[in-house]
């Protein structure tokens, strides 16, 4: 997976949507399949158009580590979903709580971009994961 501020970076390069678009299209392509075993309804995001599924693991302790997974049948979507894993994944679910990762496509400048569909999936997503992290949140 891409770290974050790579993907940042290489978006301040970007001038024009077209150009986010291929990128997101090729983060997508980039993201590791799902394994079918995790393509599960209860792993499924509901509120997107596209299917959606994120599979989460966390670690030991009060404040463990969250590592997330995910996977889409669009290709814009899982370009989307491999940001939003790098922007969360890896992070103690202190942090996952805290960070809205809207506000990092707003600094990408993608969601402007979105169609109303898309954005509310993002949404969705951004807000499921949130919420696992703060179950696990002792």
């Amino acid at each position: 997976m891409t770290a974050i501020q790579e993907i940042i970076d290489d978006f301040a390069f970007l001038d024009d949507w077209e150009d986010r678009m291929r990128f997101v299209i090729e983060l997508g392509k980039a993201l590791p399949d799902l394994p079918d075993a995790d393509k599960t309804a209860e792993n499924k995001v509901q509120g997107c158009a596209s299917q959606v599924w994120l599979a989460t693991t966390a670690g030991e302790g009060a404040d463990p580590v969250m590592t997330y997974h995910g996977d889409s049948d669009a290709f814009i979507v899982r370009g989307l979903v491999a940001i939003v894993l790098s922007a969360y994944s890896g992070k103690k679910a202190s942090d996952v709580v805290t960070f809205d990762a809207l506000d990092l496509f707003k600094q990408l400048r993608l969601l402007e971009h979105l169609s109303a569909q898309r954005a509310n999936g993002l949404r969705s997503m951004i807000q499921r994961i949130r919420e696992e992290a703060a179950r696990r949140l002792v």
